[in-house]
């Protein structure tokens, strides 16, 4: 969004119609409803113009490694199901089916309206020794993150502040349920996972101790991790000996590919 576009959003938020969250909400839910309608408007005449929606051009770098029609994925940390999503263009364009894992309530409600067609869970993914306790989620939007997972108070409120920037939304905190993620695959009765899409600011090595490598190891894995330098080593820890790093797809983005796996496609 341009300087301009920002300026002209946080003039609009001041609007004394603008000024309750009701309202603000409603905004913002009729601006997905437009832009999702174009979309698939779009999509049924084959565009995939608006469809690639990934961060760093993540969809297209991971079709060099995954191109191919039919695949299965998994993403945690889903948002609203289109924004920034790594799978998306996958699902309507390349026949994959999947699950989605988002904690904030709000969040997946609009990520099942986006993927009707994919398997939606509301939880927070963690270890096996902290399932089914309530987590704390500071919702932050594209930010949102498990509270404590910045390290203090401080830098958590510091890292979902963004949300507030527009004048549209403000951060807030909501107790979720938590599962490990072996045990939301189970419950799918998912296939062979081709990918794991993993994006859940820091908390990403509590999320693979919940995933059962002896049964469920995908063939893909790609987590974003913040720090190259100091984050890599607990990620590659959790995978083991079993995953090889394929790339860096971006500097905050590590492909890993089982060892085992041999061609695709």
């Amino acid at each position: 969004m341009t300087t301009a576009k920002v300026a002209l959003v946080r003039l609009l938020s001041r609007l004394p119609v603008l000024r309750s969250p009701v309202a603000r909400r409603r905004l913002l839910d009729a601006r997905r409803a437009q832009l999702r309608r174009r979309r698939r408007r779009l999509e049924a005449r084959g565009d995939a113009r608006l469809s690639r929606p990934a961060l760093h051009d993540m969809d297209r770098k991971l079709e060099r490694h995954l191109d191919f029609d039919g695949g299965f994925f998994v993403e945690a940390g889903a948002n609203d199901g289109y924004e920034q999503s790594n799978t998306y263009y996958l699902e309507r364009f390349r026949g994959w089916r999947g699950i989605l894992v988002e904690p904030i309530p709000e969040l997946y409600e609009q990520a099942r309206i986006e993927r009707p067609a994919a398997r939606v869970v509301n939880c927070a993914l963690v270890a096996p020794d902290d399932a089914g306790s309530d987590v704390r989620m500071r919702y932050g939007g594209l930010m949102s993150l498990v509270a404590g997972a910045r390290g203090s108070e401080q830098a958590d409120r510091e890292w979902v502040a963004h949300v507030a920037q527009l004048g549209l939304e403000d951060p807030y905190d909501v107790d979720v349920t938590s599962r490990t993620l072996s045990s939301v695959i189970d419950e799918a009765g998912a296939p062979a996972v081709d990918l794991l899409s993993l994006d859940v600011e820091g908390y990403e090595p509590q999320v693979l101790a919940g995933l059962d490598l002896e049964r469920h190891a995908p063939r893909y894995v790609l987590v974003e991790i913040r720090d190259m330098a100091s984050g890599r080593e607990p990620i590659e820890a959790a995978l083991g000996a079993r995953y090889e790093l394929v790339e860096e797809l971006s500097p905050f983005d590590a492909l890993y590919v089982r060892r085992d796996a041999g061609a695709v496609g």
